[in-house]
């Protein structure tokens, strides 16, 4: 009993740190940072600019970069295979620079936790974010997106849905956003593979491993929608891409080998062994 409270007293003083005023200030100056280096042409390495508020790795700190260099325009998000939206690739966004959006779940206890969250700790921009209760995919996430109320141009996507995450971007076409952060599946290495499209998935399926595309795989698929691979968390699980046109300049493209060489990636590309002869689309060159 005594270490459940104290570790719910934890938890509380954990989520009370993130909405320190002093975390909102020292963000807003380093956004005007960042936009004063943008006037000089001299801006960081995106791969300088990692930090976590909300997001499961540095990712909070990486988008805080691209949206002060690149501009936030409507600050509009949607996040696929959100959870409840609480150490989610836009919480921080949301909670300290006024976003609003859409995040998605197949699981209902998430949905319903992420609601009261944001019910329980509303955003000061008084604008909460709308959930929706959905099992992706290809077919019907068009569909899903439209029906909440978003189509055409939005800010930011993020898609983590541990399995069909290459299908569902490619099927994407109601919505064009800007930035785009998905997970890659860094066991398969250099390989150029994806797993064949399963409507019916669900993690972890016939193999835990056995799921997804490879990063080389997911940055063609970037490249035929038209959008750049800039960087991606440190671990390299999680590419993030920008629509071709933007900032091309500032934050400039690069390979997939520089972003999946840590050594715990390195270290997992020996989980592919065991599923290395099991069927595979190779992506055509665009």
């Amino acid at each position: 009993m005594i270490k459940k409270i104290l570790k719910d007293k934890f938890l509380i003083l954990k989520i009370r740190n993130r909405f320190n005023p002093n975390v909102q200030i020292s963000q807003r100056q380093l956004f005007h940072y960042y936009q004063d280096k943008v006037k000089q042409k001299d801006v960081p390495s995106i791969i300088d600019t990692g930090f976590r508020v909300f997001s499961h790795q540095e990712e909070d700190g990486k988008l805080l970069f691209i949206f002060s260099t690149i501009g936030m325009g409507n600050k509009t998000f949607i996040e696929i295979g959100s959870d409840d939206g609480v150490n989610s690739n836009a919480a921080n966004l949301i909670f300290n620079f006024g976003w609003h959006g859409l995040f998605i779940d197949g699981n209902k206890n998430s949905i319903k936790r992420g609601i009261n969250f944001f019910k329980k700790y509303p955003t000061p921009f008084a604008h909460p974010p709308k959930f929706v209760l959905s099992k992706v995919t290809a077919e019907n996430i068009n569909e899903t997106i439209e029906n909440a109320g978003f189509k055409k141009d939005i800010d930011f996507l993020s898609i983590d849905i541990d399995g069909n995450d290459y299908w569902i971007w490619n099927a994407l076409s109601i919505i064009n956003p800007k930035v785009v952060i998905i997970e890659t599946h860094i066991e398969f290495g250099y390989n150029d593979i994806i797993v064949p499209y399963d409507a019916n998935y669900s993690y972890p399926g016939k193999h835990p491993v056995y799921h997804g595309a490879s990063p080389t795989a997911m940055q063609k698929l970037g490249k035929k929608k038209g959008y750049r691979l800039v960087g991606g968390n440190e671990l390299g699980y999680n590419f993030i891409f920008i629509r071709n046109g933007i900032a091309d300049d500032l934050i400039p493209e690069v390979s997939v080998k520089s972003l999946i060489s840590h050594p715990s990636a390195i270290e997992s590309f020996k989980k592919f062994e065991s599923i290395r002869d099991w069927a595979y689309i190779k992506p055509i060159d665009e």
